[in-house]
């Protein structure tokens, strides 16, 4: 398996893969939604605010994992994991969890300061990720699951809490999302 930095011309694969994936795993609809969302991230963020990492097999991405920028009232760098599908062909096999270590090892390596998420704590506490409240970082939009925003330090010190809002990317700011 390959884990890299995506190729401009990998985005209509990568969007592919979040189609195929989550329609394969939550139904059509949805496999539809994610498609879109992943295409939305991809084409309307800014390219220094957006990162994109994909895993590899062979010529086939089987993985994706997209960093964005997430604005903090704070001399703070952090960036926002969202969205992330792995193709179910090959779930299970801790290629998810490696590409996200990946990424990670690349954002530690630019200075980025904290990385965030929003989803399943029982997955992302495998790289990392720890339940943090809004106290600590405040979500830019309102969580419906707040036990699912969760984040962790890149720079080696604790994550401390960081007073006043935060903003997210565009595409990531519909409430549907969150």
């Amino acid at each position: 398996m390959n884990y890299t930095t995506y190729q401009k011309t990998d985005i209509e694969s990568i969007i592919e893969l979040f189609h195929t994936t989550f329609a394969n795993s939550e139904g059509e609809a949805e496999g539809k939604v994610l498609g879109a969302f992943a295409r939305e991230m991809m084409e309307t963020t800014p390219e220094q605010d957006l990162q994109v990492f994909v895993a590899k097999d062979g010529e086939k991405i089987v993985g994706s994992v997209m960093f964005s920028t997430l604005t903090l009232e704070s001399d703070k760098t952090a960036k926002l994991l969202s969205p992330m599908a792995v193709s179910t062909e090959v779930q299970g096999k801790g290629i998810g969890q490696a590409l996200i270590n990946h990424a990670l090892s690349i954002l530690k390596s630019q200075g980025v300061d904290i990385a965030v998420t929003y989803g399943d704590p029982n997955f992302y506490s495998k790289v990392g990720f720890a339940q943090i409240s809004e106290e600590v970082i405040k979500a830019p939009l309102p969580l419906s699951f707040p036990e699912g925003w969760l984040g962790q330090s890149l720079n080696g010190e604790g994550l401390e809490a960081i007073s006043g809002e935060s903003g997210c990317v565009p595409a990531l700011n519909n409430p549907e999302l969150w």
